[in-house]
């Protein structure tokens, strides 16, 4: 009880600064209040009891599970076994994605069910897998990470050109949400400790980077779908949604719903076990060290995943279309501007997997790199990222000319920028999209593009999560360059 609540007090500081800029626009800009504000508030709590209980179940199962299998898996040395391991690890974690169920469930419902969320799960989630994969295999050989990083983005712009409209901004913020609660923790702790345990390799620029490749590679699988889907004879639209509606529990009883709701979240997690378990018995031929621990931290993640989407449903998601609603009856689009700031800078700050990183990076760095700067200068990326993702949606500009342009930028700074800071700038673009910000982010682009006219909801709506990736990349590197270039011009100084 003493662990859940420190978890619940670290969710509810998590969620502060969103109440906290909500309740500013709320009472000193917009200077009303919502009608379904109880509601709002309950979803919040439940969220955050949600969050809580799946972090107290990730600390009783899957993390010490997973990093004692990294380890064990390192000092064997099998190759094979690595990259399998790392194949696994990828694919379970992202299935179980809080977030990535979100807007795949999302994407599927404005698509009118041409966009299938289970298929773009399982997409998302075998990228991420062979991704990571491909990682570790760089972390094993010490190939350095910007080339990988360059062709691959290369490929993701040249993929945006010919991707149909529908389905770009989706892609990307899919590529963003695979890096999140779950994911962000075992994979950077896979990467590490490959990096510590091979001599002639740094965990800073050897360690670092697995996050990244697992932003980039469902970008271009999601695109490619999206190319094969639509590229195919329209579905009559009028059965579509029924379709969509029959696949719901709306109907059933109360009891009954809850109880399928949560057969889902097992179906979520149990990947995640099967690969554990099976690695554990059938590759090392070890029991687990205290299995009722792990099965109560099993039942904790199923719980908390259930909390966490009833949470959305009553709270994130009405106060994102809410705020796009009341924010545009405003005259002029100041205030919107503002609130995308704001809102992107004040979450960043809080984000649990951010602090983490930040922290490994200090460490790693062996103190050149300072933990609290980088959450600053993430949290600026993201808040004009998501400014900027704004802009796009009440301009009606291209998402393209966006995103192309942003990566050619990325590309550019990949070319100048220390060897040394390119892995971890990468990875600082994959860690802002937290479970929080991305269905709060999500719902606020979906209210802007439902709210002004003329704006295709699926092909504008989505994309703010691309933003929020992209250009925290920028301001990391970009600070990299200016600090490297004045160190060098004061020793150039007498």
């Amino acid at each position: 009880m003493r662990a859940f609540s420190h978890s619940l007090l670290h969710a509810l500081k998590n969620l502060f600064p969103i109440i906290a800029v909500v309740a500013f626009f709320q009472l000193v800009i917009l200077q009303q209040v919502p009608e379904n504000t109880l509601a709002m508030a309950i979803g919040l709590l439940i969220v955050a009891v949600g969050v809580a209980l799946f972090l107290q179940g990730l600390e009783l199962s899957i993390f010490p599970v997973g990093k004692s299998l990294s380890n064990q898996f390192a000092r064997r040395g099998s190759v094979p076994v690595l990259l399998s391991f790392g194949f696994a690890m990828g694919f379970s974690a992202v299935v179980a994605e809080p977030a990535l169920i979100a807007v795949a469930q999302q994407a599927e419902e404005i698509s009118e069910g041409k966009i299938k969320a289970l298929t773009l799960r399982i997409l998302v989630a075998v990228s991420v897998g062979l991704v990571v994969a491909l990682g570790v295999f760089r972390t094993i050989f010490g190939y350095p990470l910007h080339w990988f990083m360059i062709i691959g983005y290369i490929v993701v712009v040249i993929i945006t050109g010919f991707a149909p409209p529908e389905i770009v901004g989706l892609a990307y913020d899919s590529g963003g949400v695979t890096t999140n609660i779950v994911t962000v923790p075992l994979i950077a702790a896979l990467g590490i400790g490959l990096a510590a345990s091979i001599r002639g390799r740094n965990p800073l620029m050897d360690g670092f980077g697995l996050v990244a490749l697992a932003v980039m590679v469902p970008m271009i699988t999601v695109q490619l779908y999206g190319i094969v889907v639509y590229s195919g004879e329209t579905a009559d639209p009028s059965v579509l949604p029924a379709l969509v509606a029959n696949a719901n529990v709306e109907d059933a009883p109360l009891v009954l719903a809850m109880l399928l709701d949560l057969a889902e979240m097992v179906r979520d997690v149990l990947p995640i076990i099967i690969t554990i378990l099976f690695f554990q018995y059938l590759v090392l031929r070890r029991g687990l060290t205290n299995p009722r621990r792990i099965l109560s931290g099993f039942a904790l993640v199923v719980l908390g995943l259930y909390a966490f989407v009833v949470g959305l449903k009553l709270g994130l998601f009405p106060i994102g279309t809410s705020m796009a609603e009341q924010l545009m009856s405003m005259e002029g689009f100041a205030f919107v501007y503002l609130f995308a700031f704001m809102i992107g800078f004040a979450t960043t700050m809080a984000e649990p997997a951010l602090i983490a990183i930040g922290h490994q990076a200090e460490q790693a760095a062996a103190g050149t790199i300072n933990g609290n700067a980088i959450r600053i200068i993430v949290a600026v990326g993201v808040a004009v990222g998501i400014t900027l993702g704004v802009h796009r949606i009440i301009s009606g500009d291209s998402i393209h000319q966006y995103i192309i342009g942003g990566y050619i930028l990325v590309i550019f700074l990949t070319a100048l920028a220390p060897r040394y800071i390119i892995p971890l700038a990468y990875d600082l673009g994959g860690v802002t999209t937290s479970e929080v910000t991305v269905p709060l982010v999500t719902a606020l682009g979906i209210g802007l593009a439902s709210n002004i006219e003329g704006r295709n909801v699926l092909i504008d709506g989505f994309g703010l999560i691309a933003f929020a990736s992209i250009f925290p990349i920028v301001t990391v590197m970009g600070y990299a360059i200016i600090v490297e270039m004045l160190a060098k011009q004061r020793k150039t100084e007498p």
